[in-house]
Order: C-alpha cells, then sequence, then structure tokens
C-alpha cells in the first residue's frame, strides 16, 4: 500500500541536519531546487493505494538512484554510507535515526516500478521545466551530438564476466590472508555452464562473509558488491552470451566499441534538453528528428541545431528546411560531407547509414565497410560515384542478407553517386560569418560528455539491456542538468 510521502518526519535530533549539512551543500541545494513528489504521482499507478503492506516510499527510492548517479557508487556501498551519512539521510527523507532500507529494494524498484515508464522524457522535461522558470535558458539554438557506452558484458560471456569478477575478489582477499586460508575458499569452476559459475560466486561470497574481520575491510567489501551486484543482476541476461540489446558502434575505421550510444541535445546554457538512447551501431544524424521533437515538446523554441558533419545528410536537410511546416523550421550549423549529404537515395532508406568518424557506411546488420573507392571523372557529364565494400564472410553468415546480399556473389557494395551542386543553399549558409561563429560554440557538447563520462561514470553501463541503460542515462542526466541549474544560480 502506498502512503503519502512526507519529506522530513520529526524527531528530537532534527537539529543535526541544520549544524552538520550547511545552506552551500549540494544534496540541501537539489532538495530546495526540486520538489521530488512527481516521483510519486508518476508512479502511483504501479501500487495498491488501499490494500497491503506500507510501500517503501518511490520518492525515496528514486532519491537513492540520484545519489548513486552523483556519486557513482555501487548499491550496497551507497545503502551502507547512508547509514551514517547525515547528508544523504537528509537528502533522502530520513530521520538521524531511522534505518536504511537493504540494498536489493533497490534492484526491485529498477524492475518493477521503472521498466515499463518513460523516465528519460519525464525527468529532462522536469529539469528544462525548472531552468525555463528561472530564467535561464535565454537561447533558442541547440548542440548535438551523441556518446558511447560501453557494455556492462563487454563482449565477455556472462560467464567470464563473472568469473573476472570473482578473480578480483580473490586477488584481494589473498593480501590478508594465510595460505592455509587461501587454500580453504571454494574451488574454481571450469565446466563453462553459466549455472556453475553462478553457484561458485555465490559459494565464494557466503564464504568469505563467514570471517566478519576480512569482510569488513574497505578493499575487500568493495570487490564484494561488484561481485554480489553482478551475480544479482538480471539474471534472465546472464543466462544469455552477452548483453543481448548492445551492438558494435565505430569510432574510427580501426576502432570500435561495444554498447550503446547516448544521442543528446543541449542548449547554449549546457542544460540537456533531449536524449535518445540506442545501441552502439546506430548513426548520429537519424536521430536529429526525435532530438528536436523531444526539445520542443519539453517547452523550448527552437531555430538553430549545431552539430558536426554526420547531420547534414538530405533527410536533415529536408527537415531543417520544413517546407509544409514552416514555423519548425530551423538553420542547421552542420557542414556538408561531399559523400553522407548527396547520396542517390534518401539516408536510410535501404538501412545503411553512414559513420562520420570511421568516413565509412555500416550496413543495416552493423557491419562497418573494408575499403571504398572513387569512380568516374570529375566535371563529365556522368556524376562520380563512390563504392563501398563489405566483408563478403560476414555476409554469409548474417542474418539480414535476404534482400540485402545475393547468395554466392563475390562481393558486396554500396555505391554513393556524388552530386556536387544538390546542396547549393547549405554550401553557401556555411560560408558565412553567422555559420561559422555558431559552428564555434559545437565544443560545448563535448565538455558535457567528458562530464557524463568521467564525474558520473557513464563510459560504463551499469547493468545490461537497452532499458537498464535508458534509466542510467535519466539519472545521470538528471543530475548534471540539476547541478549546471545550481551552478547558473538557480
Amino acid at each position: 500500500m502506498l502512503q503519502e510521502y512526507q519529506q522530513l518526519k520529526i524527531s528530537e535530533y532534527q537539529n543535526l541536519y541544520d549544524r552538520l549539512i550547511p545552506e552551500s551543500h549540494v544534496l540541501r541545494k537539489f532538495n530546495n531546487l526540486m520538489d521530488f513528489s512527481f516521483v510519486r504521482d508518476e508512479l502511483e499507478h504501479k501500487y495498491c493505494l488501499n490494500n497491503g503492506r506500507n510501500a517503501i516510499s518511490p520518492v525515496m527510492l528514486f532519491k537513492y538512484l540520484i545519489l548513486k548517479a552523483y556519486y557513482t557508487m555501487s548499491d550496497a556501498d551507497l545503502v551502507e554510507r547512508s547509514k551514517y551519512d547525515m547528508s544523504f539521510k537528509y537528502f533522502l527523507g530520513l530521520r538521524p535515526e531511522d534505518d536504511v532500507i537493504h540494498s536489493s529494494t533497490l534492484t526491485k524498484f529498477r524492475k518493477l516500478r521503472l521498466a515499463d515508464e518513460n523516465i528519460l522524457d519525464l525527468l529532462i522535461e522536469k529539469t528544462v521545466a525548472i531552468a525555463i522558470e528561472k530564467g535561464i535558458i535565454k537561447e533558442k539554438c541547440i548542440i548535438v551530438d551523441a556518446t558511447h557506452t560501453k557494455a556492462r558484458y563487454n563482449q565477455k560471456s556472462a560467464y567470464q564476466a563473472l568469473g573476472d569478477h570473482a578473480k578480483l575478489l580473490r586477488k584481494t582477499v589473498y593480501r590478508y590472508v594465510s595460505t592455509e586460508e587461501k587454500n580453504a575458499m571454494p574451488e574454481k569452476r571450469e565446466s563453462g555452464i553459466i549455472e556453475d559459475q553462478l553457484d561458485y560466486c555465490k559459494e565464494l561470497i557466503a564464504h568469505i562473509e563467514k570471517d566478519e574481520g576480512i569482510a569488513s575491510i574497505t578493499a575487500v567489501q568493495e570487490k564484494l558488491n561488484l561481485l554480489k551486484e553482478a551475480t544479482e543482476d538480471n539474471l534472465e541476461h546472464l543466462a544469455e552470451s552477452r548483453d543481448r540489446d548492445a551492438r558494435v558502434g565505430h569510432k574510427t575505421a580501426d576502432t570500435s566499441f561495444f554498447g550503446y550510444k547516448t544521442h543528446i541535445a543541449m542548449t547554449d546554457e549546457r542544460i540537456i534538453t533531449a536524449a535518445v538512447v540506442t545501441s552502439g551501431e546506430k548513426g548520429d544524424g537519424q536521430q536529429l528528428k526525435a532530438l528536436v521533437e523531444k526539445t520542443r515538446k519539453a517547452g523550448l523554441e527552437v531555430k538553430d541545431v549545431i552539430g558536426d558533419t554526420a547531420y547534414s545528410g538530405k533527410q536533415n536537410l529536408e527537415l531543417a528546411e520544413s517546407k509544409d511546416n514552416p514555423e519548425k523550421a530551423f538553420r542547421l550549423i552542420s557542414k556538408l560531407h561531399p559523400i553522407i549529404s548527396n547520396t542517390r537515395q534518401e539516408e536510410g532508406e535501404k538501412g545503411f547509414t553512414y559513420n562520420k568518424d570511421a568516413a565509412m557506411y555500416v550496413c543495416p546488420a552493423g557491419h562497418i565497410a573494408i575499403r571504398k573507392a572513387r569512380t568516374g571523372k570529375k566535371n563529365q557529364d556522368k556524376n562520380q560515384v563512390m563504392t563501398y565494400y563489405f566483408d563478403v564472410e560476414r555476409c554469409h553468415a548474417c542474418p539480414q542478407a535476404q534482400g540485402c546480399y545475393k547468395d554466392g556473389a563475390k562481393s558486396k557494395t554500396y555505391n554513393v553517386t556524388i552530386k556536387s551542386g544538390l546542396h547549393k543553399k547549405q554550401a553557401e549558409f556555411q560560408e558565412t560569418e553567422s555559420f561559422k561563429e555558431l559552428a564555434r560554440t559545437r565544443y560545448k557538447i563535448e565538455a558535457k560528455n567528458s562530464e557524463l563520462k568521467h564525474r558520473h561514470g557513464y563510459d560504463v553501463a551499469l547493468s545490461s539491456g537497452l532499458v537498464g541503460m535508458q534509466l542510467q542515462g535519466a539519472t545521470t542526466i538528471f543530475v548534471t542538468n540539476l547541478k549546471r541549474i545550481i551552478a547558473l544560480g538557480g
């Protein structure tokens, strides 16, 4: 049964918060800035309102996730710190003498209460609304880009991933125990079967926790908590050979990553206004329409959009022009690329997308071209063609080969006709001073991507699956937006 949430219960030790938590503390500022009761309103339909045991407040559980995103901690370490850190208890709405939750409650909250919710758009819209109310956002311009996040199980099997966590834990424990105690630890499993590995990890955890002296050592405790989370994390995903939703994306022609992409739109004031989380192989330019629409839905007017060459495809230029709906037109500050902006068919019609970092096309299955060649002569009656060649061996086993690859063919190519005069209007615009001045501000979104990764752990996924990545994106962006609003005097 869901009860009304009280921000802070009455306690005889109430004055401890006033003495220990200054007005300048970031968690006090978060509480003053945002009314978190919206969480209860949004999740009310997931609870029974008049029957059963009293449920733990969804507002408090959501605040735990905010603390996790801000401080980049495991669930177990987060709950442990909330036992004695008065700033945590204050932020969570607990009294100094109150008990805290068990860390497994957070896992259940994520899976049972947040799994089906459009939490990413909701949290961004809430922070944008605050920024608008406080007059922080003044420009009608957004900057767009994508940042990649490596999958938690980075193309390793769940068996290997669990084994790596267990190995780190054992190595840490070995520093503090005798040879006799080392030999008494559970025997490692070599079967390659995930169920055996899970059983071994549980035995290892139980064995170490028996010795309170060893288990209480900070270094051991950290590795122990990581193994626990890996063991408990989404068992249906652990049964797979890898993260089912993650895909291979390409940063350059020679370097790749396995994971996800978060496509974001940000104002000149560095407030994120929209985000779309996809698997790693998706092209950046394909997400521009969604980013613009989400930004407008959040309450902002969009007159200028700044991006790199990945956004200068034909469809995006038509979107910017918006002939059928002129009031939605905007200026696209994105330099033309001789390949991506001059395709013989509409961008993405056949599922092939251009990767601007690698300067290659990617097929619908996520495989990148292995080489390219230009044919034809310049200044002739016929247009030149850029031909992209793909690895035929991959095509043989590709599940999407039907309609794309002809069985038995010795090569697979994708041709792009280069029409130098097709985008004359955009080419002229990018030579203007206003275009160049706006283009110089694109660096701001690179700094925002760096903040997400290096300050808030967004370089690696905390769980497996696209839903988990979307939740991680939602809480991380929510925290960075609140921080930025506070920094700007909000």
